[in-house]
């Protein structure tokens, strides 16, 4: 059994003259980010690994998970291939975890994220909501064989 929490980046400021991949978080995700972070850590097992894209306002959202679950910082894998918008990258790196991980948590951005819990998860959504949480088991033992899984857990901030 492996279970895979996914999360999308907090509301991201457009304020700053910056990259896209440099935009960091507004008011709102900073205020949301810990808010559903608390709130999942207080219903949901601790993740094994914690993985996130490269860009500043999805680290930004996984620090805030990683201090809910008394995880060091330095413990989430940063990977450039979650700057994934269509979703193939996050598929592949999911696929490609360490078997011994059995519940895996990973940062990133939409469309991916919506597309990944609609195709993989039982619960349809119209869109993951920006600091939206969905946790997804899967029966199998080898995260490369990963199909049609059960959701077991939302939480959006508008929840909260």
């Amino acid at each position: 059994m492996k279970t895979l929490y996914v999360v999308r980046h907090a509301k991201s400021s457009w304020k700053f003259d910056v990259i896209d991949h440099e935009r960091p978080l507004n008011d709102r995700g900073l205020n949301d980010a810990p808010r559903v972070a608390a709130h999942v850590a207080s219903k949901m097992p601790k993740p094994d690994l914690m993985m996130s894209s490269d860009a500043m306002r999805a680290k930004t959202t996984s620090f805030f998970f990683a201090k809910a679950y008394q995880i060091p910082e330095e413990e989430i894998i940063l990977d450039h291939k979650l700057y994934d918008f269509d979703g193939r990258d996050l598929v592949d790196v999911i696929r490609n975890c360490d078997d011994g991980i059995d519940c895996l948590m990973v940062f990133g951005h939409n469309n991916a994220m919506t597309n990944f819990v609609n195709t993989y998860g039982s619960l349809y959504v119209d869109n993951v909501p920006t600091c939206g949480f969905t946790a997804i088991t899967f029966n199998i033992d080898h995260w490369k064989d990963m199909s049609q899984g059960e959701t077991i857990f939302t939480c959006i901030p508008k929840e909260l």
